[in-house]
């Protein structure tokens, strides 16, 4: 199966990777934090989540320059961080207000023109370990694309998820790629494990190609006053070189869902392209934990660490911090800034609940 770089070598246009940047991170604080999100840390690699993202759909793979959909907050972060590696947007979308992934994914498109030009569209915050593998998928899914159908990428499951989307794989359209049978919201653990035992069902892993005209079209039959909020929204948006400030009074006026809901539950040519890329959206510390080499005692540690008797724990020390533990096991310790935090494992989606009582203090 040939990388999308090499297919993409004998059209005219390149597919348009679409990076949504938006997002708060909460569930990875103290180190995530509104001023400096998850996606613009190195948690997983040197580089930080962000320019490992635009670098899985770079130039040297044959995609073009970047659309980013990010906050105006971080738009200095953003566009040095991308410079940095080679991969500079063509346009900066900075959002005056969250409306969710379906208007975000809206302004995005019109920004690439809104032709017939193909769109990747990844958050900006997930690890890929297997690149290749999800060129492979790209390549397969990219001639259905090019026909009109809207795709999505299935991640192979390996555990009763009942924190992700699920899809049921339905019939087969061409080689790698199936027509959707149907989107499964966060299920209960019950129904999780019948779909993994089934075999025919993937995680949602919130990745999609398709063309930018189709997907306005299709914005245009489900969610017109989305539509009508995002194309207002543009027209009268204030430019300054890549970066674009929708007007904000516009895009304010627009629903706020997102892409599943809005578009792909409801269009009729949907399709998955089910891969196996070592995909993580890492979404708790538990989940970084997963994915993180440890040591002979199962520890992850990051930062100046000493840890003595201790097993299976993920231990992060911020810049000019010390952390030291003796005889513990299954914790999770993260010291950033003036911050703190220590739980168990396996306790770490309740990182938000702590948000949540800072923000009201």
């Amino acid at each position: 199966m040939p990388v999308a770089g090499s297919l993409r070598k004998e059209a005219l246009v390149p597919i348009v990777p679409v990076i949504l940047s938006g997002g708060s991170g909460t569930r990875l604080w103290p180190m995530s934090r509104d001023e400096r999100p998850k996606q613009l840390l190195a948690l997983t690699a040197p580089e930080t989540m962000l320019q490992l993202t635009a670098r899985r759909a770079g130039a040297d793979s044959g995609f073009a320059a970047p659309v980013v959909v990010g906050n105006a907050a971080h738009a200095a972060q953003i566009e040095e961080q991308l410079e940095a590696v080679g991969a500079a947007a063509s346009a900066l979308i900075l959002e005056p207000v969250g409306r969710n992934t379906a208007p975000a994914i809206a302004l995005a498109a019109l920004a690439a023109g809104g032709g017939a030009d193909p769109l990747l569209v990844m958050p900006s915050d997930h690890v890929i370990a297997d690149v290749p593998a999800f060129h492979a998928a790209i390549a397969a899914a990219l001639s259905l694309v090019e026909a009109g159908w809207l795709a999505t990428f299935g991640i192979a499951p390996d555990a009763p998820e009942t924190g992700y989307g699920w899809i049921q794989v339905g019939e087969a359209l061409a080689p790698g790629v199936h027509r959707v049978a149907r989107f499964v919201e966060k299920p209960p653990r019950d129904k999780a494990e019948a779909m993994l035992a089934a075999g025919d069902h993937c995680w949602n892993g919130g990745i999609f190609l398709f063309r930018a005209d189709r997907y306005l079209e299709e914005l245009r039959t489900h969610a017109p006053a989305m539509l009508d909020a995002a194309e207002r929204a543009m027209a009268s948006a204030r430019r300054d070189g890549v970066r674009i400030w929708p007007d904000a009074e516009a895009f304010a006026a627009s629903p706020s869902d997102s892409i599943d809901y809005a578009v792909m539950e409801r269009a009729d040519r949907v399709a998955v392209a089910p891969v196996a890329m070592g995909w993580s959206d890492v979404g708790s510390w538990d989940a970084l934990h997963a994915i993180s080499r440890c040591d002979s005692a199962g520890n992850a540690c990051a930062g100046d660490v000493v840890a003595i008797d201790t097993a299976n724990c993920l231990v992060r020390a911020g810049e000019g911090k010390r952390v030291a533990l003796v005889g513990v096991q299954d914790l999770i310790v993260v010291a950033d800034g003036d911050d703190i935090l220590v739980l168990p494992r396996g306790r770490s989606q309740e990182v938000k609940k702590i948000v949540e009582a800072l923000r009201k203090r």
